[in-house]
């Protein structure tokens, strides 16, 4: 017969030390698309560009459009920096002026 370890003593310490470190961790912010008025772009050709890129139906679509003529600009997405940019990006080569920033 072949002997193993023993099993007898404890397999993890007892006690957990807790970490020192003074930084705290911070949720991640999410980041915020936004589309700005422009003189350039017809409303119809916007509903169609949040449709399209975005999925929303044309009913949420007409609404932001109607924010963005309105009160100059509207938030259409949110998310991951790295996903807003890449909103941020689509939409400027669709015609549409955006920008992104941390939501509050």
């Amino acid at each position: 017969m072949i002997a193993g370890p023993s099993l007898a003593g404890p397999l993890a310490p007892s006690e957990v030390e807790q970490p020192v470190d003074e930084t705290t961790a911070v949720p991640d912010r999410p980041w915020v698309v936004i589309v700005w008025n422009d003189p350039i772009n017809l409303m119809s050709y916007v509903t169609y560009v949040l449709q399209k890129l975005f999925g929303y139906p044309k009913p949420k679509a007409e609404r932001l459009m109607w924010q963005v003529h309105t009160e100059g600009r509207a938030a259409v997405a949110s998310g991951p920096r790295e996903t807003c940019e890449l909103h941020v990006f689509r939409l400027h080569e669709h015609g549409l002026w955006a920008t992104m920033q941390q939501d509050d």
